[in-house]
This record gives structure tokens, sequence and C-alpha cells, in this order.
């Protein structure tokens, strides 16, 4: 027994010690990283548009390339939306600040009228004049924004141009009847499947939001509506903190009244809107432990920033993947109680198989 646990002892600082230099290798040059992960994203999410227009006829090569296209159409305009979207926030910053100053002046002597003295909380300490700042310096970087897309649209177009051939390499290396490759083959379609239905979930989920607040009369509805988009790839925490600068903002417009009913939208879009992308993967049985997702994100999320943790749960699935390809880091999603997603799905018997 001693003789086996010391060799899978040494395996796993090997595979411990080669983790950490990898992820400080990330963490060094986050930038490349980053373009890295956001093209294999993209591709990912093209993937089932370019085999759409492939079966139609189209060639492969004008088919990624419309894809393309399009895909960088709809980056353009989601950054000319989110540009647009904090000038009207930083355009009338200066009234929503009369009215913080207002609410907390407010509350202060609503406080005070039970003896509670909190004379060193000024309503001027609170300045909103940091949003300011804040669109200035992301509008500072636009130029950089811009040149970083540039090089995931290309990175992405020649993936796309690749992939068709990935397979055929791969059945050269593992073999044609490999179970193997149907493994990964499965895995990836549910990373596909993931990013697919994540991306149609937020951008109903975006729409209506940022129409019921634009509705409501809230201020910045579109750019709350926007950051409900990007925000719910983030699992369990993006949607609340896509929801909390909404309800402030509410708060500030309409009082408590105001921010009751934003939060009463968002528990009922949460509800009705987020049940379905659970139930189509668990009728996939695509579990995954909610530690191993948390820890995804804060792990992603150190090296990659917002980027990381806005596709944490895909990157996951890709080094879930890398463990499964190679016989000696297998062990490990077994350890963490994935191994079964690699498994083949079973169907229940019919009646006459029973």
């Amino acid at each position: 027994m001693t003789g086996l646990i010391a060799p899978r002892t040494t395996q796993f600082l090997l595979i411990a010690t080669l983790v950490l230099l990898l992820g400080l290798g990330l963490r060094i040059a986050s930038e490349l990283a980053t373009i890295l992960v956001v093209s294999l994203i993209l591709t990912l999410l093209a993937l089932p548009a370019v085999g759409l227009l492939r079966r139609k006829g189209v060639p492969h090569a004008i088919a990624v390339t419309l894809v393309t296209v399009v895909a960088l159409l709809l980056l353009l305009g989601l950054l000319g939306l989110l540009a647009y979207a904090v000038h009207l926030l930083v355009t009338d910053i200066g009234f929503f600040q009369a009215e913080l100053d207002s609410r907390i002046a407010g509350f202060l002597s609503f406080v005070q009228g039970f003896g509670i003295d909190l004379s060193l909380v000024k309503p001027s300490s609170f300045n909103l004049g940091a949003v300011t700042g804040t669109a200035i310096s992301w509008a500072s970087d636009l130029g950089d924004l811009l040149m970083t897309g540039f090089f995931v649209m290309i990175a992405t177009f020649f993936l796309l141009l690749e992939a068709p051939s990935l397979p055929g390499r791969a059945a050269r290396i593992f073999g044609p009847d490999s179970p193997l490759i149907e493994q990964v083959s499965r895995m990836s379609g549910f990373v596909m499947d993931f990013m697919v239905v994540r991306t149609e979930t937020n951008l109903v989920h975006g729409l209506v939001f940022g129409g019921v607040l634009m509705a409501m009369g809230v201020h910045a509805a579109v750019l709350w509506g926007t950051m409900t988009f990007l925000l719910g790839y983030i699992p369990y925490l993006g949607l609340l903190a896509a929801a909390l600068p909404a309800i402030f903002f509410a708060w500030l417009q309409f009082g408590l009244p105001g921010a009751i009913a934003v939060i009463v939208v968002t528990a009922i879009l949460n509800l009705i809107v987020e049940n379905p992308v659970f139930s189509y993967f668990a009728s996939r049985t695509f579990e995954m432990p909610a530690v191993l997702v948390v820890f995804a994100v804060i792990l992603f999320g150190w090296l990659l920033g917002v980027v990381g943790m806005l596709f944490a749960v895909p990157l996951l699935m890709l080094v879930l993947i890398l463990f499964q390809v190679c016989e000696e880091t297998r062990w490990i999603n077994v350890l963490i109680g994935v191994d079964r997603l690699f498994e083949p799905v079973r169907e229940a018997p019919g009646p006459d198989q029973a």
C-alpha cells in the first residue's frame, strides 16, 4: 500500500507545482491570456452558427468570414451601447449627488430623533463624482480595448478555420475508436451548450430588466440592462451585482418604494428567466459542485480579472477536459466528483425492455 501511495503523492506534488507555475505565468501574461481565452470562448459560441451555414451549402471559409463579421459588429454595438449609457450617467451625476445628499440628510435627521448621534457622518462624505473619474479612466483606455478586440477577432477567425480539422488530428493521435475522443467531444458539447444557452438567457434577462427599469423611469436603465447581460455569466453573484446599482438609483429617485419595486422585479426575473437554464442542463445530467464553481470564479478572476470571472464556468470545463485527456490526471476528476460528466448518457429502458 505504501508503494502505491508514494508515487501518487509524488505525482500530485508535480501536478500542483505545474499548475502553480502555469497560474503565475497566466498572471504575468494576463493580457495575452485574456486574448486567447476570449478568442476560444467566442469560437465555441460561433461554431454552431458556422455549422448551420455549412449545412445550408455555404463554403467553410465564407461561413467563418460571415460569422466573424457579424460577431465583430455585435461587439462594436455592445461597446457603443456601454459608452452611450455611461455618458448619460456621467452627464446627470450632479443631479444624483444632490439627491443622495438629500436622502442622507433625511436619514440622519430621522436617526437623531431617537437620540443617536451621527454628527461625524456628513452627506458630502459620499461622493458620486468617483463614478465620473472611473468613466473617464475607462474612456481613456478605449484605444487599448479596441486593439485587444482586434486581436481577439483575428485569433477567433483562424480558430474557426482550423476547427474542422481538429477531430481528424485527435483521431490520428488517440485512434479513431478511442473512447477518450467521445468523452472529450461530449464535454466540449457541454461547453458550447453552456455558452450558447447562457448568452441567450442573459440577452433575455438584460432586455427585460432594462425594459422594466426604463418603463419605471429609473435613470440609466440601458446601462443596468447591459450590465445584467454581461455580469450574468458570473455564477451566483453576477446577476446580484448587476441589480445593486439599479436598486441604488431607484432609491435615489423614488425612495424606498422604488428600491423595493426593483428588488421585486429582480427576484421575479431570476425565478422566471433563470429556471429554464437550470432545467435545460439538468435534463443533460450537467451537475457540478457549487463550491467548485465558486472556486473557479475566484481563481480565474485572480488570474485574468473580470474576463476570468465572466468565463469561469467554460474555463473550468476546459480544464476538466484536460484532466480527462491525461491518464495521470484523470483521478482529479474522480476526486472532485465530475467524472460522471464524461460518461455516456444512459437512456431509461422502455416498456418492452423492462
